[in-house]
């Protein structure tokens, strides 16, 4: 699953390709702008967390599903 969050006051945007389900990382975001986590934190296909705090977060993109990877670049 494709995410992409938006940082306030960062020129870019971080993507990241995540194990989790649409549903997962929904919850995950709701509960970092509810107040329940101060900091949004998730975790990528090979196991590195990204984490961002919660009152600087401008967007969060949940793509879909990413597909089976095709040519060199899958091995």
């Amino acid at each position: 699953m494709e995410v992409k969050i938006g940082v306030q006051h960062a020129p870019r945007e971080l993507v990241l390709e995540s194990g989790q389900t649409a549903e997962e990382i929904e919850r995950t975001v709701a509960e970092a702008l509810t107040g329940k986590s101060r900091l949004l934190s998730l975790v990528d296909e090979h196991g590195r967390r990204v984490v961002v705090p919660a009152d600087r977060l401008a967007y969060v993109d949940i793509g879909e599903p990413s597909g089976r990877k095709v040519g060199f670049g899958a091995i």
